[in-house]
């Protein structure tokens, strides 16, 4: 009989909803070819990291999704 897998501490996420920082997602989901979401701007890495992302982290992504934004549609 083999042994179960001995169990791990589960890894700390921090939650998806923060009060401080909402998410910018604007439920559009369109990658353009740079790999940017046409909804909120977001680069898709920083769409994968948001779930784990700190406040602080989540901040810049905001910004920087607005720039890009800024940038694209004056």
């Amino acid at each position: 009989m083999t042994e179960p897998a001995p169990v791990r501490a589960p890894k700390p996420l921090y939650s998806n909803v923060s009060p401080a920082v909402p998410s910018p997602c604007t439920n559009v989901c369109r990658l353009d070819e740079e790999k940017v979401c046409k909804g909120c701007f977001r680069h898709v890495e920083d769409i994968r990291e948001w779930r784990s992302a700190d406040d602080e982290r989540r901040r810049v992504i905001c910004a920087q999704a607005h720039n890009r934004r800024a940038r694209i549609a004056p």
